[in-house]
Order: C-alpha cells, then sequence, then structure tokens
C-alpha cells in the first residue's frame, strides 16, 4: 500500500492536522469542532467539500483516521527530537548545504551529483539565518494582523450590541409615536360619540315636548267628544239651546300637532367621509419635515433628537461603532435620503447656533478624514455673511444643476452653485452648537 502524504492527515476546513475527525455519510471527514463551526455558520447541516446534507447531528468519529493523525504526528515529533531528518537518505552523510534552486538541503555528495549540476548552493546556517529572518518578520505581520484583527472582532461585537440598543430605542420611538396616533384618534372617537348623545338628548327632548303637548290635544278632544256625546243625549229643547255653543267649541278646536323639519338625528353630520375628517384634523398635530438626519452618519460628537430633525453637539464622543457611512473628523450628519432627480428645498433653523455649514454632497465623497470638504461639495456656512441669520433655504434643482441659498425670512438670495450632477447627493449639515431642520408647514 502507498504511504501516505502529510495532505491525506489534512482538515478540508482548517487545513491543519485532523483533530478529532469525525466521518460523514458522503466518507469526507473533518475535524469536529471545524464542521460544528461550519454548520452552525451555514445554519444548515451540509458537507462542506460536497454539499450533500448530513443526516446526523453528531457524526461519528473516524477511529482509523484518528489513530493515523495520531501516529503521524508522534513520528514526525520523533524525528525533529532525534535529528534524523539532517542526514541525506540518499548517501547516509550530514546534510550541510542547502540547494538554491531546488529549494531542498543536500549532502556534499548531492552537490557533486549529476542532479545538482551548474545548481548554487549555500550552507545551511547562512540559509537558515535568512529564512527564519524572513519567517519573523512575517510572524511580526501575522502578530500584528492578528491583534488588529481581534481589535476589529471587538469592534464587531460593540456594533452587534449598538444594533440591538437602536432597535430597543426605535421600537420605544415607534410605540410612543403610534400611542400619540391612537390617542389621538380615541380624544375624536369620543368627541364625535358626545356630539351625537347630544344630539341625541336634544332631539328626545324636542320630541317629550311634542307629546306632551300631543297629550293635551288629546285630553281637550276627549272632553269635548264627551261633552258633545252626553249633549246628543239631552232633551230636544236643551240640545237646541246648547247647539249654537257647541258647533262653536267644535269649529274653534285647535290645528293637529304636526312632526318638526330636522327631528331625527343628522347621522350623515357623524358618518359621512368620518376617515378623511378624521385624518384632515390629523394633519394639525403631524409634521412632515423635507429632510430626515441619518444617525449612522453622524459624527460621535453629534447628538441627533428622537424624530431625527435636529442636532447638538455634545462635549463627549458618544461609543458609537465605526461604520464606514459616519463621519470621523468633521462634526457632520447627512440627510437620510439621497436625490438623484427633480427638485428639492428645504429650510434649516440656525440661529441656536455660532458657526454652521449647510449644503449638499455626493454619496461617493470621502467621510473618513480631513478630505471631505476638498471635493464634490456645495455648502455655506456663517463665515460667509456678514449679517446672523436665523433661517437658511436650501434649493436642489438636481436636473437644471443648481445649488442655492437663501434667507426665507427676509426672501434674500444668498448664493448660488451650478454644476452638473451625475452622482447621488445628500444634504448635509454641520454646526457648533445646534440647529434644526423645519417642518413644511413651518417654512
Amino acid at each position: 500500500m502507498a504511504s501516505l502524504s502529510e495532505d491525506d492527515y489534512i482538515c478540508p476546513v482548517c487545513h491543519e492536522i485532523f483533530s478529532v475527525p469525525v466521518l460523514l455519510s458522503c466518507s469526507h471527514s473533518f475535524c469536529k469542532e471545524c464542521l460544528q463551526r461550519f454548520w452552525r455558520t451555514k445554519e444548515t447541516q451540509e458537507c462542506p467539500v460536497c454539499r450533500r446534507r448530513s443526516s446526523r447531528d453528531d457524526p461519528p468519529v473516524n477511529l482509523a483516521l484518528k489513530n493515523l493523525c495520531e501516529s503521524f504526528l508522534k513520528e514526525r515529533n520523533e524525528r525533529r527530537s532525534s535529528g534524523t531528518e539532517e542526514i541525506c537518505s540518499l548517501h547516509s552523510e550530514k546534510l550541510k548545504l542547502f540547494c538554491l534552486e531546488d529549494k531542498q538541503p543536500v549532502c556534499l555528495v548531492c552537490r557533486d551529483s549529476k542532479q545538482h549540476d551548474n545548481h548554487k548552493f549555500r550552507p545551511i546556517g547562512e540559509v537558515v539565518s535568512s529564512y527564519k529572518e524572513d519567517l519573523n518578520t512575517a510572524l511580526k505581520s501575522l502578530q500584528e494582523k492578528l491583534k488588529h484583527n481581534e481589535n476589529i472582532k471587538g469592534e464587531f461585537e460593540k456594533t452587534v450590541q449598538h444594533i440591538k440598543s437602536q432597535a430597543e430605542h426605535t421600537e420605544r420611538q415607534i410605540k410612543q409615536q403610534f400611542e400619540k396616533l391612537h390617542q389621538f384618534l380615541r380624544d375624536e372617537e369620543e368627541a364625535t360619540i358626545t356630539a351625537l348623545r347630544e344630539e341625541e338628548e336634544q332631539k328626545k327632548q324636542k320630541m317629550k315636548e311634542k307629546l306632551e303637548e300631543m297629550n293635551r290635544h288629546i285630553s281637550a278632544l276627549s272632553h269635548t267628544i264627551k261633552d258633545m256625546e252626553e249633549m246628543m243625549k239631552a232633551s230636544d229643547v236643551c240640545f237646541l239651546k246648547e247647539f249654537p255653543v257647541s258647533k262653536e267649541r267644535v269649529q274653534r278646536s285647535r290645528p293637529d300637532p304636526q312632526m318638526a323639519s330636522g327631528a331625527l338625528i343628522h347621522v350623515p353630520r357623524y358618518l359621512g367621509n368620518l376617515p378623511f375628517r378624521v385624518w384632515k384634523k390629523m394633519q394639525d398635530i403631524v409634521q412632515n419635515t423635507p429632510v430626515i438626519l441619518d444617525p449612522n452618519t453622524a459624527h460621535p460628537r453629534l447628538v441627533l433628537s428622537d424624530d431625527l430633525t435636529s442636532v447638538r453637539v455634545s462635549g463627549n464622543r458618544q461609543p458609537l461603532p465605526d461604520n464606514p457611512e459616519r463621519f470621523d473628523y468633521y462634526a457632520c450628519v447627512l440627510g437620510s435620503e439621497g436625490f438623484n432627480s427633480g427638485t428639492h428645498c428645504w429650510d434649516v433653523e440656525v440661529k441656536e447656533s455660532s458657526g454652521w455649514t449647510l449644503g449638499v454632497t455626493t454619496a461617493s465623497n470621502q467621510r473618513k478624514g480631513r478630505d471631505f470638504f476638498n471635493t464634490d461639495v456645495w455648502r455655506v456656512d456663517c463665515r460667509h455673511f456678514k449679517q446672523k441669520l436665523d433661517r437658511v433655504r436650501v434649493n436642489l434643482d438636481y436636473d437644471r444643476g443648481r445649488v442655492s441659498f437663501s434667507d426665507p425670512v427676509t426672501n434674500t438670495h444668498l448664493h448660488t452653485f451650478t454644476a452638473t450632477f451625475t452622482h447621488t447627493l445628500f444634504p448635509f449639515f454641520s454646526c457648533l452648537d445646534s440647529l434644526r431642520i423645519l417642518p413644511v408647514n413651518s417654512q
């Protein structure tokens, strides 16, 4: 039987000598820990080599391969400790030279053989020293890389926690916002039903008054009828004497009470376009802000409001992930939506900030380091103007390639940029204190 090479003892996943090899039904073997880690990552029990699904959660240990691996490791360690690897297997001479062409240690007899004719050699000690220096340099690089990867892993773990915190905070905000809407609807429902009950009581009271009037009218008619019936039973002389009075009494009888107009509930007043009318009222309590800030782009010193429409500067850096979208040098934040066509307008309240910068930038502009303002930024800041501004209006006409700034309070033009836009543009904001994007109904 042909002897096995070292490759036959290598796990296909970790590329190291098998450690507790397990055997799948497809006949492929892997380290037990490597296979379990692979399954956890893939979330499916399939062979890492042939992708055939495994029916067993805990495949059996490949005892034969395990024993072979242990024997191989034992023999390799014994060879290294005994120094047998320093003897030429062909000439039983000590290996003193290193063939630079074949990259193999050789003895003095090998050097003079035809196999190494015209080859260059160096003493093993020199080559080992040089190789160890190279390997040591590579090892240091790997150690630095390992440390760097451990730092990155730490950042990833922090990011996982930040994602969880983001989701929990966002869920609380969602519930609060919907609770406001639910409360508004409950209040509207109660007010509408109260109005209905009031109309019901008013209409019922009027009908009660009508019923009382009708009862009085019926009672009067009953008395008149009774008197007439008694008169009809009287003697002829008495009948004739009372007839004129009785006839006049009948003729003077009041008209019958009538049902008043509008006596019923005005149902359309309550049900007609009810959702639309409630929605119209809801517009008084909701606001539409044309630009919403993206917290994932905000510099760690910037604190955004819960509704993502205002920003203020904090004295401390927040422990936020250093994700690619985030500014790490300039105290900037981007809008959450980019524009690649059409016209767009938003007003920014800047009166609370002693320093501010506003404008638009491309989605691809570098946000790390100090290069952000070097290219693809169209902006104005407070240093450009002598007068102190309370508000700044930004108008973007993407198709015409115009970004203009104005003072909406005095309706004064401030500045206009012209360019040919080919990339998605995002609003950006920077301040020393705080600023706020105003809702449409405040512009």
